[in-house]
């Protein structure tokens, strides 16, 4: 009788366990039920404060605020990405064709992964014509590879992850100054249902790229953002 006695109270402990880790959400589990929903510029805002309000003080958390004359219109969710960069760049040709500068470029777009950054190279077709875009990721490309080209050459896109852009940015492999506008890949998801801004790695490495220098040049009113 004892040793069922003892047994008993185990077998529950087990079976409690078992329905808690059942009962933990995963990410994907509530974005699934949260229908998608259009990013727009104070969504930005909040994510700044938010990931400075504990360390920052108020005088510095206000000089991370942008205004909304920083921001370009944001998707509704019915473009695609070519009639997107159309709609807030119509004046590309000339953009493009005034563009000499080395070491930079006119636009910079912003995604989660590599593979992110190809499909959105492949559906700018459209919006692009004969300017040449840069691949800014890491995977299967080195950096000093990166560099060079962005030395010997002159590129008008660059289309990559927050790491890799931040990284050439601090090695002096990529200069700001000529960039005129900043698309954050904002609404994608991906097979987990994740948004870039949802996986805590790029959400830090975008952040610290804004913090670096973007915020910066948009309160000069040289860079403009956009969330796609």
């Amino acid at each position: 009788p004892t040793e069922c006695f003892l047994s008993q109270p185990e077998e529950k402990q087990e079976s409690t366990v078992k329905a808690k880790r059942r009962k933990k959400k995963k990410i994907s589990d509530i974005l699934e039920k949260s229908p998608p929903k259009p990013g727009v510029p104070a969504d930005l805002q909040n994510l700044l404060s938010q990931h400075f309000g504990e360390n920052r003080s108020v005088i510095e958390i206000e000089e991370l605020k942008l205004s909304d004359s920083c921001f370009l219109p944001a998707n509704d969710l019915t473009h695609s990405f070519s009639s997107y960069l159309k709609e807030i760049c119509p004046k590309w040709a000339k953009l493009r064709k005034n563009h000499k500068e080395k070491k930079s470029v006119v636009m910079l777009v912003i995604c989660s992964s590599a593979l992110r950054s190809l499909e959105l190279i492949k559906s700018m077709t459209a919006f692009k014509g004969d300017c040449r875009v840069l691949k800014l990721f890491a995977k299967h490309i080195k950096i000093k590879e990166q560099m060079s080209m962005l030395e010997k050459g002159v590129f008008h896109i660059g289309v990559g992850t927050p790491g890799r852009v931040k990284a050439l940015v601090e090695q002096d492999g990529l200069c700001l100054n000529s960039t005129k506008y900043m698309i954050l890949d904002w609404n994608w998801r991906d097979q987990k249902l994740r948004r870039m801004m949802d996986i805590p790695e790029i959400k830090k490495e975008t952040i610290d790229l804004l913090e670096m220098s973007i915020i910066k040049l948009c309160r000069e009113g040289t860079v403009k953002l956009g969330l796609f």
